[in-house]
């Protein structure tokens, strides 16, 4: 992967071409009677487009007050690609390479060691133990604000292989629809992932129009303290919470307080959630992102490594949510495409 030095030219014009990517959407919408031009004309796009109608029909029989319309989605795999490997993944192991030199000791560790070599597999031999001692190394010493600078900053300055694209390019731009779709509507919008909840909050506004206060995400402990006269707060190298598979629904309720009557996910990971969303009375809706299309993204899903789908897949028809082919249902996938 190759590396290339931000510039104050470069965050100026990234940014403004990643804010427009999120707004052309609301654009479209009034250009256009059809608020997903991205998407096919199929029963996945009309099931989306019935439940906005009915739950924002006032005096209908499914009608839901604006407080109430709240909608979570995935990152991984639903907002953006997660295919060889998950961004922050990379990032972390960026962040070691970077700071081996500081850390002569970690050549003892063969996690480690495989890490600063590039060796992913390496690394991931360690398992789940091995992964966390990776990221807490990676990702912890700095004030929150600052590791999320320190993110933007990797962003701004890294390139996916295949696309040679920046990685917060790399989004689905028939999702940026629904989000756009969905806002306009009054709903709430909430990205919920298994991912680091301060990586996320790095780009999850310019990119996708959600505020750092809607992210809801995996979090490393935070010590308190006092630097100058000043309160300053340290991340600690240690997860202290999974918002992963069952831990979606705790994260909801924890930082949510209110059951989501809209959930898109594409996994396993995914699966809680969207059981949590469809199970509660009244109407709802939940959607899965199938990444069946190996021309234009990655075709995975039961065997996958990254982004099993599986068991969601399986319970999808009888619990009544909606399957999407990336193949089939959608016309464009990224929006630079």
């Amino acid at each position: 992967m190759s590396q290339l030095p931000p510039t104050r030219f470069g965050r100026r014009r990234a940014g403004a071409v990643l804010v427009g990517l999120a707004l052309a959407p609301t654009v479209l919408q009034a250009q256009t009677a059809d608020p997903l031009p991205s998407w096919r004309a199929g029963p996945r796009k009309q099931a989306l487009l019935d439940f906005v109608a009915a739950v924002t029909r006032e005096g209908g029989p499914d009608f839901v007050p604006p407080s109430e319309r709240i909608a979570t989605f995935d990152n991984d795999g639903t907002l953006w690609v997660e295919q060889p490997a998950y961004t922050q993944l990379i990032f972390v192991l960026d962040r070691i390479r970077a700071l081996a030199p500081q850390n002569p000791d970690w050549q003892q560790d063969p996690v480690f060691r495989a890490a600063i070599a590039g060796d992913m597999r390496g690394a991931a031999a360690g398992g789940t133990e091995g992964l966390l001692k990776l990221v807490g190394a990676a990702q912890s010493g700095q004030t929150p604000d600052a590791f999320q600078q320190i993110a933007a900053e990797w962003l701004e300055g890294s390139r996916d292989r295949r696309w040679n694209r920046r990685y917060d390019e790399l989004v689905y731009h028939p999702m940026l629809e629904v989000l756009a779709f969905l806002r306009a509507n009054g709903f709430l919008i909430f990205i919920v992932s298994g991912g680091g909840v301060e990586f996320i909050r790095a780009f999850a506004e310019r990119v996708y129009g959600v505020p750092p206060h809607q992210v809801v995400g995996s979090t490393q402990a935070i010590r308190p303290g006092e630097q100058d006269g000043r309160i300053v707060l340290t991340r600690e190298p240690r997860v202290d919470f999974v918002d992963d598979g069952p831990g979606k629904p705790v994260g909801i309720a924890r930082y949510i307080g209110r059951r989501p009557i809209a959930a898109f996910g594409n996994s396993d990971g995914d699966y809680q959630m969207l059981r949590y969303t469809t199970e509660a009375p009244g109407r709802r809706f939940a959607l899965i992102v199938h990444h069946d299309d190996a021309e234009r993204e990655y075709a995975y899903d039961r065997e996958s490594h990254i982004g099993r789908l599986d068991r969601a897949m399986d319970e999808a028809p009888r619990r009544g949510w909606q399957l999407v082919s990336m193949k089939n249902d959608w016309a464009k996938v990224f929006p630079w495409a």
